[in-house]
Order: C-alpha cells, then sequence, then structure tokens
C-alpha cells in the first residue's frame, strides 16, 4: 500500500473522469427519454445499464485506492467483489450483444460491450488476489473499462441521436 502514494493522481484523474462520464450520461439520456419506448426497453438495459456499471466501478475502485489507512486485505477484497460482479455482467452482455441481430449491431459491440469489460475486470481480480500487488495491473484493467466505455458512451449517443433524426423515422 505504500507504493501507491505514486498512484494518487491517477486515483483522483480516473475517478474524477468516471463521475464526469457517468453524470454526461445521466443527462444525455434524460434529454432522449423519447427514444425509449416499451419495445426498446430491452436493448436500452442491455447497453446503457453496463455502461453505467462499469463507470461506478471504476468510480468504486479509485474510491477505494485513495481512501486513506484501510486493510490491505479489504481493499482487495472489495476489489475482487467488484471485479466479479462485473465479470459476470461482461460475460452476460457478451452473450446478449453477440446474439443481438438488430442492424445497428456490429460484431465490434460484443467486444466493446462485454469482452473488453470482462478483460477489464479479469485483470482487476489478478491485481487483487497476486500475493504481490500489482498496481500497473489494476491501473490497465481500469483503464481498459474507461476507454471501453467511452467508446460504448458514444454509442449509444450515437444511436440516440440516429433515432431522434427526422430523417432516421
Amino acid at each position: 500500500m505504500e507504493g501507491l502514494h505514486e498512484w494518487h493522481e491517477f486515483y483522483i484523474l480516473l475517478g474524477t473522469a468516471a463521475a464526469a462520464l457517468v453524470a454526461l450520461l445521466f443527462v444525455a439520456i434524460s434529454i432522449s427519454t423519447g427514444n425509449f419506448t416499451p419495445q426498446r426497453a430491452a436493448a436500452t438495459r442491455l447497453y446503457t445499464s453496463p455502461v453505467v456499471l462499469h463507470f461506478s466501478a471504476i468510480l468504486f475502485v479509485s474510491l477505494l485506492m485513495l481512501a486513506p489507512a484501510h486493510p490491505s486485505v479489504l481493499i482487495n477484497a472489495l476489489i475482487v467483489a467488484t471485479a466479479i460482479v462485473g465479470a459476470c455482467v461482461g460475460g452476460f452482455v457478451t452473450l446478449k450483444v453477440s446474439r443481438d441481430r438488430h442492424d445497428e449491431v456490429v460484431a465490434f459491440d460484443a467486444f466493446a460491450y462485454g469482452a473488453f469489460p470482462l478483460l477489464g475486470y479479469a485483470a482487476m481480480f489478478c491485481a487483487a488476489v497476486v500475493p504481490w500487488h500489482s498496481p500497473e495491473l489494476l491501473a490497465g484493467g481500469l483503464l481498459l473499462l474507461l476507454l471501453a466505455n467511452i467508446r460504448n458512451a458514444w454509442d449509444l449517443m450515437l444511436t440516440l441521436v440516429r433515432r431522434h433524426s427526422p430523417s432516421a423515422s
């Protein structure tokens, strides 16, 4: 835990980015409420809920890493729990998106919405359970989550704009 002092600014910036991006996602979704119909409810949950969950996981782990003087066993246990929940969601989303045959879904979506976050959570899990603490592995997993979810949030917003556009009707 002593070596984490060097990572202080990283976790501040990472947590701030995740919090800001989830807030912007909430604003964008609230502006686009007309796009959320009962027919699109399952797709809306499938694509938006994991993005919010992943940004929240990034924020949570960043806050854990900034928490003063907590036992590393507790922090590692919470990171492992976060990674397990996130990996389960990532696996579920990978299966659902890869089966989604909607026109707007491309093959890369299965990786971006499911497999890349799954890899990020696997890195977080490994960083928390290895006998030697690996701050680089944890940081890499969190960065992969952040980058995948920036892409996914952008994809969501483009989809909402296309649906809202008069020419799309």
